[in-house]
């Protein structure tokens, strides 16, 4: 029998245990995928559960939840650590979802977006009134830049999750509850992973020289 434990694996620069990609995109995808199909699937039902009525997209919130927590636990399992963003994110679900199946009003967990990317926005913002860069804290070892750049890209990336508060809001209150759904589980991520495609620019003017790189890694 190999010595290797669970929790054995590659190592990260900082000591975490590192997820292979398809193991990272499935534990951090999956349950909003498994959202969008148990949506789909029931989204024109009702359940009638210890006398009380439940829409379809409440019992899918429901089942969220655990799939959530079992999925940030699974990630925690396996790589010994958790990121601030990871973290929120729980709470609110947690929070805003449980807020919604017991109160039976899906426009609470409709606004869980808008909460989430408030509050990164607010400690971002927060961290710029002091001069500092909180986004580096987080990505610093898998995106070395200058100090300049991290300054430039936190004032964007604050602007940015303003920008998708606003658009939540106007998704979730002005369109059907499908068509939130569909921005939630596809836009939101489409619009991530564009506004880092249009950094390339910035990545490539502030990125530090590999030796300053390996230098700052080891900081």
């Amino acid at each position: 029998m190999s010595g290797q434990g669970p929790n054995s694996g590659p190592k990260a620069e900082n000591g975490a245990r590192a997820l292979s990609g398809r193991m990272k995109a499935l534990l951090e995808f999956g349950p909003i995928i498994a959202f969008f199909a148990g949506y789909v699937l029931l989204k024109d039902r009702s359940f009638a559960i210890a006398g009380a009525e439940y829409s379809g997209f409440l019992v899918v919130t429901a089942a969220f939840i655990p799939l959530m927590i079992a999925s940030t636990a699974a990630i925690w399992a396996l790589t010994g650590r958790l990121s601030p963003m990871q973290i929120v994110t729980l709470v609110l679900v947690v929070v805003f979802g449980g807020l919604s199946v017991w109160l039976q009003d899906e426009r609470l967990f409709k606004m869980k977006p808008t909460a989430i990317y408030l509050i990164f926005a607010a400690i971002l913002g927060f961290g710029l009134a002091r001069g500092e860069s909180y986004l580096k804290l987080v990505l610093g070892e898998a995106l070395p830049m200058k100090a300049e750049g991290w300054m430039i890209l936190t004032k964007r990336m604050t602007g940015f999750f303003i920008l998708l508060a606003i658009a939540n809001e106007g998704i979730w209150r002005s369109f059907s509850t499908e068509t939130w759904v569909s921005f939630k589980t596809f836009g939101l991520p489409i619009a991530l992973f564009a506004f880092l495609m249009t950094q390339g620019k910035l990545f490539e003017a502030q990125a530090l020289p590999k030796d300053d790189a390996s230098k700052d890694a080891g900081n």
